[in-house]
């Protein structure tokens, strides 16, 4: 199937609601870890997210260049190709991007996508994220309002984060405090501005304790109660029925977490996870198996000449492709989106 259509990416999201799973939003930085997370969505038989942040797209283009847009650009053309080979739907996205690199990011690839949709095509990327934890509430709220309406135009889906996610991600750090949650205000203020889809649909990173980085099980102190409050502070400014869930939620930081947490943020309206630490480790721990068992072969040791067959990096890269695609599946097992393709 080819990269998903603005149409196939709603019903997806719709679905996934409906049906209280979330796909994985997996973090690439090469043309060897969009592989990875094909195949492992493929194996799960699970349509799937895959994303680049601001430093995975200006690695993407390469030392000399570093260039976000072009590294961005570079591999979504390159998924759009190989992406068209696999049973599932995969939609492109961008991940957090803070507001000194918006002219250099996201509005520039907006702008793409809008020639692309001017021209009858589909956009280039499926969504963008607007990253405005760093701001206060009201110019993060107008800033996403302006990227919603052009979102809007060119079939794009917008994400928001109100609220702070904790840790360190691409030089992104926060604190790990009290802004780790999102309060009931944030999200009235929330549908006061962006509506509840009447003005473009958005995905809402809502925070409830997540934090970037590496933990162990249960170090992560998360509520997920704080996305069942949200959505009902949204159900009651909208006049909806009870139990509706206005929100489409985003589970931000979730290395660490404890699955039944992962579970009870599903039934809240979660449909998107990211995962970037855990599929970082799955990627490089084949690679320094291969090293260790083959350090004489891959360097040229005593006036030796080494094995040309164990330094190949084809050698070490597909090992590393499997490992990273199984830990895709498990993360498509997790948060139950395995074997539900459309």
């Amino acid at each position: 199937m080819p990269i998903a259509t603005p149409e196939i990416y709603n019903q997806m999201l719709d679905n996934a609601k409906s049906g209280e799973f979330a796909y994985p939003a997996i973090n690439v930085t090469s043309t060897e870890t969009l592989n990875a997370a094909l195949r492992g969505f493929a194996e799960a038989g699970s349509d799937g997210i895959v994303q680049v942040s601001t430093g995975g797209a200006e690695f993407l283009s390469g030392t000399r260049v570093k260039d976000m847009v072009t590294g961005s650009v570079g591999l979504a053309e390159f998924a759009h190709v190989v992406a068209d080979k696999y049973p599932v739907n995969i939609a492109l996205h961008t991940d957090h991007c803070p507001k000194d690199k918006l002219d250099s990011f996201v509005r520039p690839l907006i702008a793409v996508s809008q020639e692309r949709v001017d021209k009858g095509q589909n956009p280039l990327f499926q969504s963008h994220m607007w990253d405005g934890s760093a701001v206060e509430l009201e110019e993060n709220l107008k800033i996403a309002a302006e990227l919603l309406e052009q979102a809007a135009k060119a079939k794009i889906i917008l994400e928001v984060e109100i609220g702070v996610v904790g840790g360190e991600e691409d030089g992104v750090a926060n604190d790990i405090n009290d802004k780790l949650y999102t309060a009931p205000g944030d999200y009235e203020r929330t549908v006061e501005v962006l509506g509840s889809g009447d003005k473009g649909r958005y995905l809402l990173a809502a925070t409830f304790g997540n934090v970037h980085g590496v933990y162990k099980p249960g170090n992560v102190k998360l509520r997920p109660e704080i996305l069942k409050q949200g959505q009902e502070v949204a159900v009651q400014k909208l006049g909806l029925d009870a139990g509706a869930k206005p929100f489409d939620l985003v589970f931000h930081g979730g290395s660490g977490s404890l699955l039944e947490e992962i579970h009870e943020a599903l039934g809240y309206g979660v449909v998107k996870m990211n995962v970037d630490t855990d599929t970082q480790y799955a990627f490089t721990r084949p690679i320094v198996s291969h090293m260790f068992a083959n350090y004489d072969g891959v360097l040229k040791i005593d006036g030796e000449v080494g094995n040309k067959k164990v330094y190949d990096p084809r050698s070490y890269l597909k090992k590393a492709e499997v490992g990273m695609s199984e830990r895709v599946i498990e993360a498509c097992e997790s948060l139950k989106s395995a074997g539900k393709a459309l």
